[in-house]
């Protein structure tokens, strides 16, 4: 027992000159941001602005090494996740970055916004994506994040419709996370006595055969969000809420049931819409919206400088045109940076045969 109680003390000892090397290390990464915003302030000629600090090329390609170099024991989700936050820190320390997003407070895009950001950011929560939109343009928020694609139900076509009409913003980044969905309830809540489930409608879709089975008699109803859903628990007795774990600690609810969507992998993708755009990181994706003018074949002309030049297309959403009656727009999602040659020759041609093209901007793929 002695020699094992040497070991354990000598084992403690480390850790503790392991974390005081940390926490030096940690404070001389932070000086060293603080010493670039000094650079870039000058450079900029005194201008202050969060968003000349963050680079989101340069995070991507800092997460990306992160993530290549790392072996464990330390998962490399964990590992990426820590230094998130330190990098999170390092930048509140230049300038803390403005992040509206879809709220309200508990959302999933909430958790994303946390995700892609970290948590030395201030967020501000917006009722509708519309106000994200307007809120980014107007150059209130650095950035805004919005929900783009579900795996199970598909496009968020409120988000397609915002970048029909928005002229003045890129996307920056997409982050995407896996969703989970609890069902929730006010502490003291008899599951016996619950008559009305409360959800968004997507989140009851991507429920579906879990709720036939275990609550098929239970009314079901709708509301903006899993985050208002939640919060109705404040002040119901007799009602439960489907949400994630962002919004049972929001609201102090307790989970009655765990991950009840129908399919493990369910998974959303978010955009991060920002005002510029963003130079190459390395592995990119470029986001386009094409208009075809109304005749035989053009979706096949359309697709064919892909085909040409090489270019992996990732996403191809088809929306009516606000322009015109039985006319359609085209999202398209593919691999590559509008700066390299080959996409930009393909860009060129894709713009002759369409009616239209607006380029969205290019952007890292997501990392963590």
């Amino acid at each position: 027992m002695a020699a094992d109680d040497k070991a354990l003390e000598q084992k403690r000892a480390r850790i503790d000159e392991i974390d005081r090397q940390i926490q030096d290390l940690v404070n001389e990464r932070a000086g060293c941001a603080q010493a670039i915003a000094g650079i870039k302030r000058a450079q900029q000629g005194g201008v202050e602005d969060a968003a000349n600090y963050y680079r989101p090329e340069r995070e991507a390609q800092v997460l990306r090494a992160i993530r290549d170099r790392q072996q464990g024991p330390v998962s490399e989700e964990d590992m990426l996740r820590l230094f998130r936050e330190i990098m999170s820190t390092c930048l509140a320390l230049e300038k803390p970055l403005r992040v509206a997003y879809l709220g309200p407070a508990g959302t999933f895009t909430q958790a994303a916004a946390l995700k892609h950001f970290g948590h030395a950011v201030t967020c501000t929560d917006l009722p509708t994506i519309d106000e994200v939109f307007r809120e980014v343009a107007a150059g209130a928020a650095n950035y805004g994040v919005v929900p783009v694609e579900n795996s199970t139900e598909g496009m968020v076509n409120h988000t397609l419709d915002c970048f029909i009409g928005s002229n003045s913003l890129s996307i920056c980044g997409e982050v995407e996370l896996r969703i989970h969905h609890h069902l929730l309830v006010k502490p003291g809540t008899k599951p016996e006595s619950i008559s009305r489930i409360y959800s968004h409608q997507q989140s009851f879709a991507q429920c579906r055969k879990w709720l036939d089975s275990h609550w098929p008699r239970v009314e079901r109803v709708a509301v903006n969000s899993n985050a208002e859903a939640a919060k109705r628990m404040q002040t119901e007795w007799h009602a439960a809420a489907i949400a994630g774990d962002l919004a049972a600690e929001q609201y102090g609810l307790e989970r009655l049931a765990e991950k009840i969507e129908d399919r493990p992998d369910n998974t959303t993708r978010f955009l991060v819409i920002g005002r510029d755009r963003v130079p190459p990181s390395g592995d990119d994706k470029t986001s386009i919206i094409v208009s075809v003018r109304n005749k035989a074949g053009a979706l096949h002309e359309l697709l064919e400088p892909f085909v040409r030049a090489g270019i992996s297309m990732t996403r191809l959403e088809t929306r009516p045109s606000p322009t015109g009656t039985w006319t359609y727009v085209f999202f398209i999602d593919f691999e590559g940076h509008q700066s390299e040659p080959n996409v930009q020759n393909m860009l060129a041609e894709v713009e002759v045969l369409a009616a239209d093209l607006k380029n969205l901007g290019s952007y890292p793929r997501a990392v963590i």
